[in-house]
């Protein structure tokens, strides 16, 4: 009796080895047509699928059903998630928009209590960028006014956000503006919120150094820049970037101008102040030298 067990177990297990050979062949056999890359076996891939999707097309139609409800219902949670934010987005600029208002009436409030006399020396004219200007030692593009438009040498070119550059070099109907990451670009900055007094000095990379700090130690990370008005050539209080440590451990300038996507520039005019070379009147004429004339006889 257990002579027969023992066949029949052995049957069993002969039987079930063949039988997963052949499943494997059969796999291995389907995943080499599957993968062979020739019009014969492509026509019989496609005859096999159309086969095989007619007769189990109706067993598919829950599983799709089921797959598009589960992706439209994570699209709805993304969806009421974005939502979410923006209503957050929106409060705080409703926020600000209110600060904004206020900081805007009490700054005209301040104004008029003291009179104030805006400052109407620098105003702008756009213009379009035409090209860069060709060479590959220069960081530079042309635009499309010149000295027929009354543009002159160093007055200052911005984007919608920061200063990208100033002229240099004006002809009768185009201008070359000069990056600030260009080597030979250097201008005076001032840092803030210390105010200290910096040169912004370029070096054809994209964030230029910040050479000849007052007080290193006053300088943080994420502080803004902004020119001085220093020499006359350029207005004050420009927005040139912000700082942070560079790789070389030397203090560099990310600027706020997208230089990557400069289609106009808006060129500043610019007209310092006469300096005053007198004394004023307060002050009283200018007495003559020499002896002093006897006026009592």
């Amino acid at each position: 009796m257990s002579v027969s067990n023992d066949n029949k177990a052995c049957f069993r297990g002969a039987i079930r080895r063949i039988l997963i050979v052949i499943l494997c062949l059969f796999l291995f056999a389907a995943f080499l047509i599957w993968r062979v890359d020739t019009p014969r076996a492509e026509r019989f891939r496609m005859a096999v699928i159309d086969q095989v999707m007619l007769k189990v097309e109706w067993a598919l139609v829950p599983v799709t059903r089921l797959s598009g409800m589960i992706s439209e219902f994570q699209s709805y949670t993304r969806i009421y998630e974005q939502n979410q934010e923006l209503r957050l987005e929106l409060q705080r600029m409703k926020a600000w928009r209110e600060t904004a208002i206020q900081l805007e009436r009490e700054n005209a409030h301040l104004l008029a209590l003291n009179n104030v006399k805006l400052s109407p020396e620098m105003t702008f004219m756009t213009s379009a960028v035409l090209a860069d200007a060709g060479s590959p030692f220069r960081q530079s593009v042309l635009i499309n006014i010149g000295r027929r438009d009354g543009v002159k040498d160093g007055w200052a070119a911005m984007d919608g956000l920061g200063i990208v550059g100033r002229v240099s070099g004006v002809g009768e109907n185009t201008s070359r503006v000069l990056f600030l990451t260009d080597i030979s670009s250097r201008i005076p900055v001032e840092i803030a919120p210390s105010g200290q007094r910096a040169i912004l000095a370029g070096d054809n990379s994209p964030l230029p150094l910040l050479e000849f700090v007052e007080n290193v130690s006053q300088v943080r990370a994420g502080d803004r820049i902004r020119t001085t008005g220093d020499g006359g050539v350029l207005p004050p209080n420009l927005l040139a970037g912000t700082v942070f440590l560079g790789n070389d451990g030397r203090l560099r300038v990310k600027l706020s101008a997208n230089y990557e996507r400069l289609e106009f520039l808006r060129v500043i005019r610019f007209r310092p102040h006469t300096p005053i070379a007198g004394p004023g009147g307060l002050v009283g004429p200018i007495l003559p030298t020499g002896p002093v004339p006897d006026t009592t006889r």
